[in-house]
């Protein structure tokens, strides 16, 4: 009977801490919600923009660039940063030595290099023939170009730029003074790791 006993109270021993560690796991990835950015091709953020008109961020690398990889991890993976992408931009990923032809914007782009590493044609034209990786590009609305960010940016940084980007402020004030004023929900990355 003892033996019974002792076998049933293990037993909702086992069962209970079992359950426990499901509700916690369940809690921990309703708390932990993953915002991921929504990448898109050229042609694919072209053809979404004529239906709702954005913003392109385009983020042009290279899959050797270490500070790409970086700022995929740690920048582009901040959740408040991914939100405010997905919402007001078509985020775009470039491979910078792609040999995709690519339309867009009323140009066929071709790498005619297919052997090894090569400059696509329109890398060159998007960062205006200064490659430096990664480099994001901005284009309005209306596919203007409104010029490249050359280098790695935190997600504190780029939070910034995104809402001086997206709010059209670079039409009426510096990115400097803009920077003073603006109030972001990023903490700084030296603050993040305290």
């Amino acid at each position: 009977m003892k033996k019974i006993l002792l076998l049933a109270i293990f037993s909702v021993v086992v069962i209970n801490n079992y359950g426990q560690e499901k509700k916690v796991t369940a809690t921990q990835q309703q708390t932990t919600e993953v915002i991921k950015v929504k990448w898109y091709t050229l042609e694919e953020a072209e053809k979404l923009n004529k239906v709702k008109p954005k913003k392109f961020l385009i983020d042009v690398y290279t899959d050797w660039c270490g500070w790409c990889k970086k700022m995929d991890k740690e920048t582009f993976s901040h959740p408040v940063v991914a939100a405010y992408l997905n919402e007001n931009f078509y985020p775009v990923k470039f491979n910078a030595e792609s040999n995709d032809t690519i339309v867009f914007n009323g140009g066929k782009y071709i790498n005619l290099n297919k052997n090894g590493r090569s400059t696509h044609p329109l890398a060159e034209s998007l960062l205006g023939w200064r490659m430096s990786y990664p480099s994001i590009v901005y284009l309005s609305e209306n596919l203007e170009y409104l010029g490249p960010m050359p280098g790695y940016k935190t997600a504190d940084q780029m939070e910034v730029i995104l809402n001086f980007i997206a709010q059209d402020k670079f039409k009426t004030i510096t990115m400097e003074d803009f920077q003073k004023i603006f109030v972001g929900k990023v903490k700084p990355a030296a603050t993040e790791q305290k």
